[in-house]
């Protein structure tokens, strides 16, 4: 009977140690998918604003050879493209600090999925522990419920006898 005990045990734990590895890799797996959909969706992301600024540029690069033509025109259009040179260093300041912008908050937004994904292992593993606690108290209460009926019996042949 021990050893059978024993036995079914060893097979208990052997069991939970399978079980957690499971969940360590179903954990992992979905850490690296959640992280390859995050930089499939920063590549899309940084895809249209790269395709936006080409754009800007471009519009910006004609408002610039066209300044250039009206500059030789006379003084009065010099002070034009001043003006819109200026414009488009302020435009340019202005994406390289939205860029710094975004990059920081891709780092956070990274820090946040590795501190969720952290503690949905946790909690996998709580509830593990909780589910396993849980089974070895069913487990329990039928022994003691079998041990109660043997002693019942027990004391019914004792008086009988």
């Amino acid at each position: 009977m021990d050893r059978i005990k024993e036995k079914m045990n060893q097979l208990r734990l052997e069991a939970d140690e399978a079980s957690s590895r499971v969940e360590e890799l179903q954990a992992k797996v979905k850490a690296l998918e959640q992280e390859n959909l995050q930089k499939e969706q920063e590549i899309t992301s940084l895809s249209h604003k790269n395709n936006v600024l080409e754009a800007d540029v471009e519009k910006l690069e004609l408002q610039v050879k066209d300044l250039k033509q009206s500059s030789e025109s006379g003084q009065q259009h010099s002070t034009q493209n001043e003006t819109l040179t200026r414009r488009i260093q302020l435009l340019e300041d202005e994406a390289e600090q939205a860029d710094k912008t975004l990059r920081e908050a891709n780092e956070k937004l990274r820090q946040t999925d590795v501190k969720a994904g952290h503690f949905e292992r946790k909690v996998q593993a709580l509830e593990a522990e909780r589910d396993t606690w849980e089974s070895k108290y069913e487990e329990m209460a039928k022994k003691y419920n079998a041990v109660q009926k043997e002693l019942e019996e027990f004391q019914i042949e004792v008086g009988n006898i």
